[in-house]
């Protein structure tokens, strides 16, 4: 079971992410980029693969766009479509990986925003879902997933910890109005590319005090450039843009944040 499969999780995500993101900008912009890059491809259609709670998928909504969206987290599905009716949208979302999901009509533009596609823990599985999404696919139709480059500094420090060394990520609160501490740990294992980890929740009442506390494992794949090239050689994508952020800076070099744009050979 992952983080995002957890109720709790679920129905804070979006409250914590705002907290996280004032303090980083890695994700400035994420919603215009897709929001412009499913009008440039999406008129036979767009789907949000790993849609989360929405934050892609209702944007678009609110901008015109009624996209279909899917999650492994048949929580987040369920927290996605609660927030779209509230919105007045009546939107297909549905719970399924992202390596078999089926629909029944083809899209010519997939999205898979933000982190969702380095949950994916093994090359094969990576394949699997490259290869299910293109049968979703139009010909010529377009995919958009982002990968973070490895850095050897970083993971030679994760090398050294367990995933009980936590250190404050930050502080929020909670749907229930309540003050949270969150706390991650992460260790990294070379070998698999696989980062481990945990989030731990601190729940504190008025004063400050710890009156609960949960943990939710986390788990993540490193991916190298190189190696994505190969991969989407092999399951049939020519790529057509690199970018390393949201507002399309130049991917040469080591950007972070790693935003592939490739086309349905």
């Amino acid at each position: 079971m992952d983080l995002h499969d957890f109720e709790d999780v679920c129905e804070n995500y979006d409250l914590y992410l705002d907290a996280m993101y004032k303090n980083e900008d890695i994700h400035s912009g994420f919603q215009e980029f897709y929001l412009d890059f499913a009008k440039e491809y999406g008129e036979q259609g767009v789907i949000d693969i790993a849609c989360g709670t929405g934050a892609v998928l209702i944007y678009l909504a609110e901008h015109g766009i009624i996209a279909d969206g899917t999650d492994i987290s048949e929580a987040m599905c369920r927290v996605a479509g609660e927030k779209a009716k509230e919105k007045g949208f009546d939107l297909n979302i549905f719970p399924a990986n992202m390596t078999e999901f089926k629909s029944d009509r083809k899209y010519s533009c997939a999205i898979i925003a933000r982190s969702g596609f380095m949950h994916l823990l093994t090359s094969e599985l990576q394949r699997d879902a490259l290869l299910n999404i293109r049968e979703n696919l139009v010909d010529g139709g377009m995919l958009t997933f982002n990968t973070f480059d490895p850095h050897p500094i970083f993971q030679a420090e994760q090398m050294k910890t367990k995933d009980t060394d936590y250190s404050l990520r930050l502080e929020y609160t909670n749907k229930q109005g309540m003050r949270e501490k969150i706390y991650n740990a992460i260790s990294y294992d070379p070998y698999t590319q696989i980062m481990s980890g945990n989030w731990k929740f601190e729940t504190l009442d008025e004063s400050g005090a710890i009156i609960g506390e949960r943990v939710r494992p986390l788990k993540m794949r490193q991916t190298y450039r190189q190696e994505m090239k190969y991969l989407l050689e092999l399951t049939g994508y020519e790529i057509v843009n690199v970018y390393g952020g949201y507002h399309k800076e130049s991917g040469e070099g080591s950007a972070k944040n790693v935003i592939w744009c490739v086309r349905k050979k």
